[in-house]
């Protein structure tokens, strides 16, 4: 079982990528380095609720 979770850019705090996860797996938040648009460069994305 898998939920929903959106990721934040950590300096614009745009909300960019959506993606799922397993929740059973994994118990803390998800961070990932992913390109932002709006900053126009790779940042640090984290897990919102």
């Amino acid at each position: 079982m898998s939920d929903k979770v959106i990721l934040t850019c950590t300096v614009c705090l745009s909300r960019n990528y959506s993606t799922a996860r397993k929740k059973k797996t994994s118990s803390e938040r998800l961070e990932l380095k992913k390109y932002c648009p709006r900053c126009n460069q790779h940042t640090i994305h984290k897990e919102t609720k």
